[in-house]
């Protein structure tokens, strides 16, 4: 039984809690936060063995294997050094980091301990992702000419701090612009070119962002993030024989698939649905890692996730985002 700590009490920390329950050979043994209370709160609803009121409690106990990091991104390298400091595996959301240097430290540390380390992009292990992948291997689109990919909403009201504020990564880009980033990245490789704008919150980091990848082969891609406007989440991979269509949430296993051989053609794709909110699959292979004795994901490789964060630094550049951590 792989034994998971949770760093980090948070919507999406119970999210991922809640599909554990759903792998036979793991079990949440343990939560830590800043605060007893929030801990206390938690483990109402997910009882863990042991509830921690700090994080240095929670990575300093024998009994937990691996840690799950769902703070903000502006804390992902401290907690991430903090859990391989003391010898614990890690699962760390994305952002993975606040840039390069960070991503970077954190990999060559795990590599020097020996531990276990992964970006947590759930995305790419999700059921209808892969059917999407699989179909471009196989050929069903031809070779690919375009890809397009948007998210946004409004922040309902109270605005988490979060979502703003530079010192804890805030911004559409890393909140939800590394979606449309990870895919075009994930599919066409590293662009030759990047041309990137913003719109700028008050607090000096992006409201919205637009992408331009462009490759040598004349290949492009067209991404966009904002919290200024509730969009689909739509996206389409474009091909010379056809395209695959995301009618929405096109990273969430919500969403639904359609395949045009023509313009007029639509075809539904049908796809294995998650019982739970998908995390689970990410998890899964985390724990089946560990249990294998690795220290590297083989699937999401700790070059993937620098690939990501080296292509985010080029974005701010070229747009104008900046972090105190830079």
């Amino acid at each position: 039984m792989t034994r998971w700590g949770i760093l980090g009490c948070g919507k999406i920390a119970r999210k991922f809690a809640s599909d554990l329950r759903l792998i036979k050979d793991a079990e949440l043994v343990a939560i830590g936060a800043r605060e007893l209370h929030t801990a206390d709160d938690f483990a109402r609803e997910f009882p863990a063995k042991h509830i921690h009121e700090s994080y240095e409690a929670l990575v300093k106990n024998p009994e937990v294997d691996v840690i799950y990091i769902a703070t903000p991104h502006g804390y992902h390298h401290e907690h991430t050094m903090l859990c391989l400091k003391h010898k614990k595996a890690v699962l760390c959301e994305k952002a993975f980091a606040m840039n390069t240097r960070q991503a970077t430290e954190m990999i060559t540390f795990a590599k020097a301990q020996g531990v276990f380390l992964m970006e947590a992009f759930w995305t790419k292990f999700l059921p209808h992702y892969q059917l999407v992948k699989q179909m471009i291997a196989n050929g069903k689109i031809g070779s690919i000419k375009y890809i397009t990919a948007e998210f946004g909403y409004i922040p309902a009201s109270p605005v988490p701090q979060r979502m703003f504020d530079p010192r804890l990564g805030g911004g559409s880009l890393y909140d939800i612009g590394v979606y449309p980033v990870f895919l075009a990245l994930d599919i066409l490789g590293r662009p030759d070119n990047i041309n990137a704008g913003m719109t700028k919150a008050s607090t000096g980091i992006d409201e919205q962002c637009a992408i331009r990848f462009d490759y040598k082969n004349g290949v492009m891609a067209q991404l966009f993030s904002t919290f200024a406007a509730n969009l689909a989440g739509a996206a389409e991979i474009v091909g010379d024989k056809g395209r695959i269509r995301f009618t929405n949430s096109f990273h969430a296993p919500w969403t639904s698939l359609e395949f045009y051989g023509s313009v007029d053609s639509k075809e539904s794709i049908p796809f294995e649905k998650t019982v739970g909110f998908g995390y689970e699959y990410e998890a899964r292979h985390v724990t089946e890692c560990l249990q294998n004795g690795l220290i590297e994901s083989p699937f999401l490789t700790h070059a993937q996730s620098l690939l990501i964060i080296e292509t985010l630094d080029l974005i701010r550049e070229k747009a104008g985002i900046y972090y105190p951590m830079d």
